[in-house]
């Protein structure tokens, strides 16, 4: 060997020494797990306690694999850990109907859809018509493997704060009222939302209402007035779309109605489903609602609060806990965004998983699987252990994440 090369060599040689020696003291860290032969599942278990008690931890990507891309839908079924049968009779005499809108992020998607699977239930989702079509097969392929799941009969190009927006929640309504299902109470969620309950747990919290519908809103605040004072129109180009104002005044809302201001995410039974769908009030509030700035923000809630209609809520407030959420403006409550801020909504990071996990909330929004993935796989866990601990039957092995 050259003997200029010589020393070169040996620096090399040090300095991969002393790499392996830095990497095996992280290892010997007694805050990381380190029993590396361990499953998946209780690997992530160990990060998840750590991660929850402040520890220094790993964050690998994506321990919770699906078998997404099965020819066979039988062994993505299986393998993918799907639940295929009512975990309990109560459960089964309560099944519920899902709504669920999305146009991107096909792996949180589906992580979402497996939390929330169960057999006795039914589910229809829409897709935006932006999604690329690759997107929307993806889903197809999915949802074909589930008797109970489906892509929405009629799918909307959905500009955000538009009555697209609505109109999506609107068409799945149309197909799932239609269905066998004898359906309790219709949620909807996006594609992006986790839950933070099981099915058995979200059950018995709908039970309690006892038919009356959740959906949380008060008279609107003063800035939120313009919403429905003037006219907004949706703009759509190729590249991107958006809510347009003017300062053209509406007409008063049709039949008198006094419009109130809520959350976009409800819990309806069938037969407001039915009263939405083909009362005239309903109708032309809808009609009325198209030039407005996120008419979904106040069209449930408005029509909640008329009296006699089926479960409603006349004087009802906030009443309702479906959806925990990190808005930018409310920092003093929430102690800050450990994700980033989208829209001035948490993307939820690891730091926020302890928060979560306090949470008395049906559903958490939002998240992205790609970005922080023990965010969603640390919950993905928790809620699939209680289900099971939950449940009133033998518990097949293939059920364990």
């Amino acid at each position: 060997m050259n003997s200029q090369m010589r020393p070169i060599l040996t620096l090399f040689i040090f300095a991969v020494f002393l790499s392996i020696l830095f990497y095996t003291s992280r290892l010997s860290n007694e805050n990381i797990p380190r029993r590396f032969n361990q499953s998946a599942t209780s690997f992530l278990a160990e990060t998840c306690k750590a991660i929850t008690e402040g520890k220094k931890h790993f964050s690998p990507r994506k321990m919770l694999k699906t078998s997404f891309g099965e020819p066979n839908c039988s062994d993505y079924v299986t393998q993918s850990h799907y639940i295929t049968r009512p975990l309990s009779a109560e459960e089964a005499a309560f099944p519920l109907a899902y709504v669920i809108t999305l146009h991107k992020e096909f792996d949180t998607f589906e992580r979402l859809f497996r939390a929330i699977y169960m057999p006795q239930n039914v589910y229809c989702v829409h897709v935006d018509k932006k999604a690329t079509r690759a997107f929307q097969r993806k889903v197809e392929q999915l949802l074909g493997c589930f008797p109970n799941a489906f892509l929405a009969s009629k799918l909307e190009l959905v500009v955000y704060a538009g009555v697209s927006r609505l109109q999506a929640d609107l068409n799945c309504m149309k197909d799932l009222v239609k269905s066998k299902v004898p359906w309790k109470y219709l949620l909807n969620a996006c594609g992006q939302d986790f839950p933070l309950r099981t099915n058995k747990e979200i059950v018995r919290y709908l039970k309690r209402f006892k038919g009356q519908n959740i959906t949380p809103g008060v008279l609107p605040p003063h800035h939120i007035l313009t919403r429905t004072k003037y006219i907004y129109r949706e703009q759509v180009y190729s590249i991107f779309s958006f809510m347009l104002g003017t300062f053209l005044r509406k007409s008063p809302a049709p039949h008198n109605l006094t419009i109130y201001f809520g959350s976009a995410y409800i819990a309806l039974s069938r037969e407001f489903a039915d009263f939405i769908l083909n009362d005239r009030r309903s109708l032309d509030l809808l009609e009325w609602s198209k030039d407005t700035y996120s008419p979904d923000e106040h069209f449930w809630v408005t029509l909640n609060r008329l009296t006699g209609v089926p479960g409603s809520m006349p004087d009802g407030r906030w009443e309702g806990d479906l959806r925990a959420v990190k808005w930018s403006n409310d920092e003093t409550k929430h102690g800050g965004c450990h994700g980033r801020y989208v829209r001035a909504i948490c993307i939820y990071g690891t730091g926020d998983l302890k928060w979560l996990l306090k949470s008395k909330s049906l559903f958490a929004n939002k998240f992205e699987l790609e970005t922080y993935p023990p965010t969603v796989e640390c919950l993905e866990l928790s809620v699939r252990e209680r289900t099971l601990n939950q449940s009133e039957i033998p518990v097949e092995p293939s059920w364990y994440l």
